[in-house]
This record gives C-alpha cells, sequence and structure tokens, in this order.
C-alpha cells in the first residue's frame, strides 16, 4: 500500500477514536433549580426552591434548598411587616410538597440564586422583612425565577396562592422549563444521587439557615429546627 494512502488510513482511524471517545464522555454536569409548592393541610401553603447538581466550573456536589417564611406566626403578620427568616426543606417536608418545574442554571446564575439567599437574609445582613402582600414566599421564588431567566412573573392574584402562581408560570415559560408536576416523594424517587445528604436534609421539618463563620459558603450546615407550619 502506497505510504500516501496508508497515512491516511491512520489519520482516518485516529480520528475515528477521538470522535467516539468524545461522545462517549458524558455531558457536563449542571446545577438546577426546582420550584415547588405546599399545598394547605396541617401547615400553610408554601412555595420554595431546590438546587441540585456540580457546577459547571466544578467545585462540590449541590443538593440543598430555600425558602422564605414569616419567623413567628401572630395576629401581627395580618397588620404589616414583621420579621422573616430563610429556611431550607428537608427531604420530609419535600415528600410532602409537590414537584412543579426545573431549570438548568448556568454557574453565573447559580452564584446569583446564592446571593438572592443572602440578600433575604438577615444573618448575612440582607434584609429579612416579611409581609404577607408584598414580601412572601411567592415573592421569593419569584425572585429566583426571574434569575432563572423565565419571563411573565407578575401575577397581583396569585401572590398567595403558591401552586397556582407556578402552573401559571410554568405555562408562560414552556420553552424554558423542564415541567414536572409530581408529588415530591415521587420526584425525589426518579433523581440519581448527587451525594450523601447532610444531616439536617434527612429531617422531618424545615431548618433555618444559622448564620455562618467569615469564609464559609451558605447553606452548608443547620443547627436548629423549626415545626413545619410555615404561612409561606
Amino acid at each position: 500500500m502506497p505510504p500516501m494512502i496508508i497515512r491516511l488510513v491512520r489519520r482516518s482511524a485516529l480520528a475515528l477514536t477521538l470522535a467516539t471517545t468524545l461522545v462517549a464522555l458524558p455531558a457536563q454536569a449542571a446545577v438546577t433549580i426546582t420550584f415547588w409548592s405546599r399545598d394547605m393541610g396541617r401547615t400553610f401553603p408554601h412555595a420554595y426552591i431546590t438546587l441540585r447538581g456540580v457546577p459547571d466550573g466544578g467545585g462540590e456536589p449541590v443538593d440543598t434548598g430555600y425558602g422564605f417564611t414569616v419567623k413567628t406566626v401572630t395576629p401581627a403578620l395580618l397588620l404589616g411587616s414583621v420579621s422573616g427568616t430563610i429556611e431550607r426543606p428537608t427531604i420530609g417536608y419535600q415528600n410532602g410538597s409537590d414537584a412543579q418545574f426545573s431549570v438548568v442554571l448556568s454557574d453565573a446564575q447559580y452564584a446569583a440564586e446564592l446571593a438572592l439567599v443572602a440578600a433575604w437574609d438577615k444573618t448575612r445582613g440582607g434584609d429579612s422583612r416579611y409581609n404577607l402582600n408584598t414580601r412572601n414566599c411567592i415573592h421569593f421564588v419569584k425572585a429566583a425565577a426571574r434569575i432563572a431567566g423565565l419571563t411573565d412573573l407578575d401575577r397581583p392574584k396569585l401572590m398567595k396562592k403558591p401552586r397556582r402562581y407556578l402552573e401559571a408560570i410554568a405555562a408562560a415559560n414552556r420553552a424554558a422549563i423542564t415541567p414536572i408536576g409530581k408529588a415530591g416523594s415521587d420526584h425525589l424517587a426518579t433523581l440519581p444521587p448527587v451525594s450523601a445528604p447532610p444531616a439536617w436534609r434527612v429531617a422531618p421539618d424545615l431548618h433555618v439557615l444559622p448564620p455562618s463563620p467569615p469564609g464559609q459558603p451558605i447553606g452548608t450546615i443547620s443547627t436548629r429546627s423549626r415545626v413545619d407550619s410555615n404561612p409561606g
């Protein structure tokens, strides 16, 4: 066989090997934000988010969630602004919720979501003022949805109705979301493991984010739990 033909065959074989190798490699992971609602039952209605995956740029696996709620349920809640708090939904709490839809985030969006949590958390210098009419759990979720690139988010008549609000947002952003519409327990059963869940995640209630030591990423530990009776 002429040397030129041999070289061409070798180059073709090398190109085929490289192409096969690239196809076989798994896609780069990313963090996915999922939007959840919890209906009226023994608890108040509530909306919150979870973050799960591995940043495109690398780093530790992410498996956590955040919601904003009133700190203490009192009659003052009906009169104006009161103290609010960021809470993290445990697996037990998610089991009794509904996963509505998800969006894959860029690393920049993921960082912005964490910044949003800090901005609503008093222990991190944020504004934790809660107002049932103007700054409740749905307003927090609305801000998270905007960061995720969703549009048509203003729904004044639905700002106290978590499920209906999220269903409306999903309908308005069909091309940008992955619909889920499952009970929390069913949705969680379909998820592959990201990492071993931290201890606070396997409790049956919600956990308040404790103050983070300087330099520690938000949402990495939890030391205090609350009864899951937040009004959203």
